[in-house]
């Protein structure tokens, strides 16, 4: 059917580390696609997740933050982000409420102003700040550029997030379904579950370990009643690696339970995970094992 009013298109959030993006995704489409972490730079793959509506459909694009890069991997991932950003049609800057407008987000406003895309700012994390400080935060974030529209939310919340789904709606081309109904991400189902293996890696990790862990899964085998998922966890030291594995192997055993009920729910199904973790080394910084995690 040829329906004028329908529009459909491409949306990202963007946003200094921890300004709320991929809980906001996750939040928006309702399902687990994108990993959270309080750790910075948690986002390393560009995550499509596609919200339906009658009238529309939105499609997001999760990309890792932009930072000032220190590695190979760090360079590669801010060219990934503009060229996200180039082909999109509506992005969100997201500022958190309860943190004092900064040189991050004057940085990523004058990164984005340039762009094709409608501007909107997104200002995250309200249920943790008072309606004054919230009404200072709103005026200073309009300071910061000439955005479209300008959307208080919280994910947690669940506080708004209606709203800002029609803004971003709002500002999307006119056009024909671009995936089909039964879609809610293009992500292949081995990445998706490498990043909650990830994520659940990360938890508890302090320092310079979270940069250092990749995951690859090797294998995924679906037999009768239950699916076996097979997976290396990637360091850079051996002594990193010991801190992954924990005394007595507690610490991966503790990452595997918390994967594994990720993964069940993802997949629908009971599941039997291997992890192993392996050692290699400066990965980050080696262009040929970039490649083979996948970057």
């Amino acid at each position: 059917m040829a329906d004028n009013s329908y529009r459909a298109g491409f949306a990202c959030f963007v946003g200094r580390p921890n300004a709320g993006k991929s809980t906001l995704t996750n939040a928006i489409v309702g399902q687990k696609i994108a990993i959270t972490s309080n750790k910075p730079q948690t986002t390393r793959h560009v995550i499509r997740a596609v919200l339906h509506r009658p009238d529309a459909q939105l499609v997001l694009v999760d990309t890792p933050g932009l930072h000032r890069p220190r590695t190979l991997l760090g360079e590669r991932l801010n060219d990934l982000v503009r060229a996200t950003w180039s082909e999109t049609d509506v992005i969100g800057l997201c500022i958190p409420a309860n943190e004092p407008v900064g040189k991050g987000d004057t940085f990523i406003a004058g990164e984005i102003s340039g762009l094709k895309a409608t501007v909107v700012a997104v200002v995250t994390k309200t249920d943790l700040v008072d309606k004054k400080t919230l009404a200072e935060q709103l005026l200073a974030v309009n300071a910061l550029g000439d955005f479209a529209d300008v959307v208080p939310v919280s994910a947690v919340a669940n506080s708004q997030l209606d709203t800002l789904v029609d803004v971003m709606v709002g500002h999307l081309p006119q056009s024909p379904q671009l995936y089909p109904d039964s879609m809610l991400t293009d992500e292949p189902e081995h990445v998706l579950i490498a990043e909650m293996i990830r994520e659940a890696a990360l938890e508890g990790v302090r320092d310079e370990l979270p940069h250092s862990i990749a995951v690859l899964v090797e294998e995924i085998i679906p037999e009768d009643k239950v699916t076996k998922v097979y997976a290396d966890v990637y360091v850079e030291r051996q002594s990193q690696k010991a801190i992954m594995i924990g005394a007595r192997g507690s610490r991966l055993k503790e990452v595997g339970t918390k994967a594994r009920a990720d993964i069940e729910e993802l997949l629908g199904t009971r599941i039997y995970l291997d992890l192993h973790v392996r050692v290699a080394k400066d990965w980050q910084r080696d262009p040929r094992q970039l490649r083979r995690l996948g970057f």
